[in-house]
């Protein structure tokens, strides 16, 4: 594209004739200056060459802050945008301590760990800093690809090792005693993109960074923390939840901006009233931009979604007689380090003028400046938002991001609502750091690497004791007047996963014995039991077994002409009311449940969405203690909104459903992070309930975030199901993918009436107790 890019213009060329419609709002963010300041007198000169050398001449207003927070020995996050330069902020000083430690008799009188929650991340700030070259520092990587023989010259040489949580938790802290020297000098911890860490993961996280501070305590380091985050609501709330630590915030971002033009765009409808598919309409604009040279990367949801994006819109290029397929590529995570740097160069070179990509590429290759993005459905935050629109933007030149709103409750009420998009501030990344299903494993890790004490409170919180003791009856720990020690022959390592999502079912080809694939095992009760459908890279096979104990579903190929659907029940059980509301006759509740939930049946549908037959199974019951937010209306008080007996399950079913999809707009989760249950009586309330709960064991924060934003969320909630143009419920107000009974009763008019009144009762709140 030889003319300056014009947003504006490009707009104007997506939405014209047939397309008018579709554009349903459009926004542009003007143009902001950058405001600089003097470099720090203390950044070593090595450092300072090597970062003017390598074309950086100004320093923002907020690069400097960071440094000489981080330099002076306070822990620090910073919350920017994209592209603002927050590396910067924290390279100089831990740049400087490493030179300047490099002076020491023994060479590495300061170090310092970088973590990132992506391995892409972290090869490309290997990759920055061995660009910098700066003279004496030793840069190394340590990840789960390190050979032996590597990571035993980086535990004795390196001064600036880059790893993740995971290697931390698995092999450094474990492993403490021959990293002695490097946690000795530990100056620095830089923990990058750390809004990343929330709900349970974030507990995960939060758990080894206090057991990192916790041992280098006991080699006498004291390590500075400096955290990189995308704009979140309360960073400093985000940090001190992750560490334990008083964190001081930088949050006003110094760095020039360019204009940009956003855009909400709806997919139109068909003679049938199903609107195109979102991937569909993506691949579309992906197209048209292409066609006139703007470079273009396309976010989508799942794997299979980019990989349907690139290959439809190679597909219309060609029909156009456009240029060849090379001009548009797919990226997702699990690239090979040398494809990510093959991408990064042919999109500098204009080589590749399309991308369709993951998430992955927020924290992945290092592209910043294209010219536009488009986004295959709402990125489930306001946060993601801002961080996928950021990825456009080439230096000097304004921008243009595009939102294509998916089928979906949340994103139809996001194009009614745009304000809710551009000018309301972004979500608080959620976690709670003292749920007892994660710290308790953590403690009788940090019992292994170090014995336990009643003084470990200051890293983890008052209930080391209460949970110490619960390992000690479980066998896992074992008590002694110096404290609580590991107990067992094994590893705790070998049982605590950071990421885990249960025990992982094999599928197998039971002819050749290769496996296709992998599925944690919750959802395998679900979409691998025995006549399951199971779809490999476009081929059907049929599950003739599922072994949980090996773990291992066993499959055939061949299609059947239909698909199946898996039917659950379930239940809960009210463990304690933490807080509760009082809306008139209505109650509001968050506290701890336990819900249980059985697969029962399977059915068998036809491409037409006809059910061929319904057939029995017999699974295990899965069940949890979580948290979760729930309200109650009596039944008189339903039979005053206009509901009729029959019509109770169907209307609170609805409502629960919208509810799920709606979270998001409060907390910072996707709707499958979370799950719900509604029923006409429940034995514990004595009342018709509707409950939304956190969808792993000991809860992720989410539920509490909906009950602290109540109001705000059951009035979206209201607005969006009262005002759907659908005439029984749909995908876009109150139909669930996720459902377990297909979306049966469903009562959208009911709901409606339902919410309204709920509304209605709105009172001033009312303490528990």
């Amino acid at each position: 594209m030889d003319q300056p890019f014009d947003p504006h213009a490009v707009l104007a060329h997506l939405a014209r004739g047939p397309r008018a419609g579709r554009l349903v709002h459009a926004r542009t963010l003007p143009a902001r200056e950058g405001r600089t300041v003097a470099w720090p007198s203390w950044v070593a000169p090595p450092v300072t060459a090597a970062v003017q050398g390598s074309g950086i001449g100004d320093l923002w207003e907020h690069q400097a802050t960071v440094a000489e927070l981080a330099r002076a020995g306070q822990h620090v996050v910073v919350a920017t945008g994209t592209a603002s330069g927050k590396s910067l902020g924290y390279l100089l000083p831990v740049l400087t301590a490493l030179v300047e430690g490099a002076e020491a008799a023994s060479g590495r009188g300061a170090t310092a760990l970088y973590l990132a929650p992506t391995k892409a991340l972290g090869a490309d700030q290997a990759a920055r800093l061995h660009g910098l070259a700066v003279p004496g520092v030793r840069v190394a990587t340590l990840d789960g690809d390190t050979p032996p023989e590597e990571r035993r010259w980086v535990r004795e040489h390196a001064h600036y090792v880059l790893t993740n949580p995971d290697l931390l938790h698995h092999t450094l802290l474990p492993g403490h005693e021959r990293w002695r020297a490097f946690l000795r000098s530990l100056r620095y911890v830089v923990v990058d993109e750390c809004h990343v860490y929330r709900g349970v993961f974030g507990a995960h996280v939060s758990a080894v960074l206090r057991r990192l501070l916790r041992v280098a305590a006991r080699y006498g380091a004291s390590p500075t923390l400096v955290m990189a985050s995308a704009t979140v609501a309360e960073p400093q709330d985000l940090a001190r939840a992750l560490t334990g630590q008083e964190v001081r915030a930088v949050t006003e971002d110094a760095s020039p901006r360019e204009e940009t033009v956003l855009a909400l765009w709806q997919p139109p409808e068909g003679e049938d009233g199903r609107r195109r598919s979102t991937l569909a309409e993506t691949a579309g604009l992906l197209a048209d931009l292409v066609d006139v040279g703007v470079q273009t990367v396309a976010f989508a949801r799942s794997r299979r979604g980019v990989e349907t994006v690139a290959a439809r819109a190679r597909e219309e290029l060609q029909d156009r007689g456009g240029g060849g397929p090379g001009l548009v590529a797919a990226y997702r995570g699990g690239y090979l380090p040398e494809e990510r740097r093959a991408l990064e160069a042919d999109l500098r070179g204009r080589r590749v003028l399309g991308l369709a990509a993951t998430s992955a590429l927020e924290l992945g290759i290092d592209v910043a400046g294209l010219d536009a993005v488009v986004m295959a459905g709402w990125p489930g935050t306001r946060a993601s938002f801002w961080q996928q629109a950021g990825r456009a933007g080439r230096r000097g030149s304004p921008s243009l991001a595009v939102m294509v709103a998916a089928d979906d409750p949340l994103d139809t009420y996001l194009l009614g609502h745009p304000e809710l998009v551009v000018d309301t501030p972004v979500e608080a990344c959620v976690l709670d750091p003292q749920n007892p299903y994660v710290l308790a494993p953590h403690l009788a890790a940090a019992a292994a690497e170090l014995p336990l004490t009643r003084d470990d409170t200051r890293w983890f919180g008052p209930s080391v004791a209460e949970l110490a003791e619960q390992l000690v009856a479980a066998g896992v720990l074992r008590r002694r007047p110096t404290g609580w020690y590991w107990a067992r022959p094994d590893r705790p390592g070998d049982h605590l996963q950071l990421r885990d999502a249960g025990q992982p079912v094999q599928i197998v080809d039971r002819a050749t014995g290769r496996v296709l694939g992998t599925v944690d095992e919750d959802r395998a009760l679900t979409t691998v039991h025995a006549g399951a459908v199971y779809v490999h890279q476009g081929g059907a096979h049929v599950v003739t077994d599922l072994d949980l104990e090996s773990g291992v579903a066993l499959v055939v190929a061949g299609d059947p002409g239909w698909t199946t659907r898996a039917r659950t029940e379930g239940d809960f059980r009210l463990r304690g009311v933490h807080e509760e509301q009082v809306w008139g006759a209505a109650t509001v509740c968050t506290g701890t449940v336990e819900v249980s939930h059985r697969v029962v049946s399977f059915q068998r549908v036809l491409p037409d969405g006809t059910v061929l037959g319904t057939h029995p199974l017999d699974l295990p019951e899965r069940s949890m203690v979580t948290q979760a937010v729930w309200w109650t209306l009596p039944e008189d008080e339903l039979a005053l909104a206009g509901l009729a007996q029959d019509q109770v399950p169907g209307a609170l079913h609805a409502a629960e459903h919208a509810s799920i999809g709606m979270l998001p707009l409060v907390a910072t989760c996707d709707r499958r992070d979370v799950g719900g249950l509604s029923t006409a009586h429940h034995p514990d309330t004595g009342r018709p309930t509707v409950m939304v709960y956190d969808g792993r064991p000991g809860g992720a924060g989410f539920a509490r975030r909906g009950y602290a934003e109540m109001a705000t969320w059951i009035t979206a909630t209201h607005d969006l199901v009262a005002g759907c143009r659908c005439t029984s419920g749909c995908p876009a107000c109150v139909q669930s993918p996720q459902c377990g009974s297909g979306n049966d009763p469903l009562d959208r008019a009911g709901a409606a009436a339902a919410l309204s009144h709920l509304l209605s009762e709105r009172t001033v709140a009312v303490p528990a107790g």
